[in-house]
């Protein structure tokens, strides 16, 4: 074990004690506790996205291309609506091996994974970031959709707790992130802290835990935000100490056009229950040699060719709009925007049914937009962007 990741295993996350086990928040609709110090740009067009049960800024009052621009050459906060649990106890790597699709087990502790669970039937159930905070401890930062119920009903003979943090999640994204992640940590960013790792740091006096992740497929990190937190004093601690390096915060729609052409996907919406991991083509997260685990028979027998592709397109499309393929309804729109660095649009094409789908010309909806599919991401396939061995193509 490297002295980071005894520190994750020592260090207590609240203030000096350890994570209260406290029942499930029962659905309830819960706002960014942010809200306030951006409020005044609130305006009559704006609009907040509801996303697990968590409420947060989709549009504000800004110019989403100039932020859009802003995101890629310098700095910008995010308030997001992810939703953070924990799964602790002894028998939290094996519960986790048997839900999901990757060996768990292995994973150190101060890491990230990506983590997948399908139900019985190979359909995906739920998808986020994993982190092992521990060595009977990790968090589970969730997509949308429902897993409490899930995790309960095989949680019979496994001496696991699930808990709701009722944290909630900040994301500083764009090129000059880590320079603003090294002032507003007390003594500087944390020493060893590479593309999906995880760190326990404090900002203007406040203990916090912080991941090199991110929803924009640009250099990044994420912030934790305990409930007790003094949010106020974040705030402003963040603002004196990011604004000299270029830091703004904007709502999400800017990010929305950047996590498109990075080709992240959106669980309930671009992906559900319809697809397996290979249809989504997210096939490679899915590992067959692990052992058992829900969802692997299926999957064993499944189709191993993508239903759901990146699309190119001359003119702006829509989310919904009907795909035809040489004459006849094929799929739909699951996302799509304008991508201001590409040039023209960026959306994901999800056909009906199985098919060689890669690289066919395509209509959309009743303009008959034309369009062609191909592979996810538009670009950066290594991802060497977000893992900072690559600038920012702009």
């Amino acid at each position: 074990m490297t002295s980071s990741e005894a520190a994750l295993h020592r260090r207590p996350y609240r203030s000096g004690r350890t994570l209260p086990v406290r029942p499930w928040n029962g659905g309830r609709l819960k706002a960014s506790p942010f809200i306030p110090f951006y409020a005044e740009r609130i305006g009559p067009d704006a609009s907040f996205s509801v996303y697990s049960g968590h409420m947060a800024p989709g549009y504000l009052d800004e110019d989403v291309n100039a932020e859009y621009w802003h995101l890629r050459r310098q700095v910008t906060l995010f308030d997001v609506p992810e939703h953070a649990i924990e799964i602790v106890g002894p028998d939290a790597a094996r519960f986790l091996d048997r839900l999901m699709t990757r060996p768990i087990a292995p994973m150190k502790v101060g890491r990230c994974g990506y983590g997948l669970m399908c139900f019985q039937d190979g359909g995906i159930l739920m998808d986020g970031v994993l982190i092992r905070l521990a060595p009977d401890r990790f968090r589970y930062v969730l997509a949308d959709g429902e897993i409490f119920t899930w995790l309960r009903a095989h949680q019979p003979g496994f001496d696991v707790e699930i808990v709701d943090t009722d944290d909630w999640v900040l994301q500083v994204q764009g090129p000059r992130s880590l320079e603003v992640l090294a002032a507003f940590c007390d003594g500087g960013a944390p020493a060893s802290f590479p593309y999906f790792a995880a760190a326990h740091v404090a900002m203007g006096g406040q203990p916090l835990l912080v991941s090199r992740t991110g929803w924009t497929g640009e250099l990044g990190f994420e912030i934790y935000v305990p409930e007790t937190a003094d949010h106020a004093a974040l705030w402003n601690h963040m603002m004196a100490k990011g604004q000299p390096l270029g830091l703004r915060f904007a709502g999400m729609a800017c990010m929305d056009i950047r996590r498109i052409e990075a080709g992240i996907l959106d669980n309930g919406t671009d992906m559900n229950p319809t697809l397996t991991p290979y249809a989504a083509g997210i096939g490679r997260f899915v590992d067959l040699a692990k052992g058992d685990f829900i969802g692997r028979d299926a999957l064993a027998k499944a189709d191993r060719r993508p239903r759901l592709l990146g699309l190119k397109t001359p003119a702006p499309v829509a989310s919904g709009m009907t795909l035809a393929v040489d004459g006849r309804p094929a799929g739909r729109i699951a996302a799509a925007n304008w991508s201001p660095y590409l040039g023209h649009g960026v959306a994901y094409a999800r056909f009906d049914a199985a098919g060689d789908w890669i690289g066919r010309k395509v209509a959309c909806g009743p303009d008959a937009v034309p369009g062609e599919t191909l592979e996810l991401p538009f670009y950066d396939l290594e991802k060497l962007i977000p893992r900072g061995k690559e600038a920012s193509r702009v």
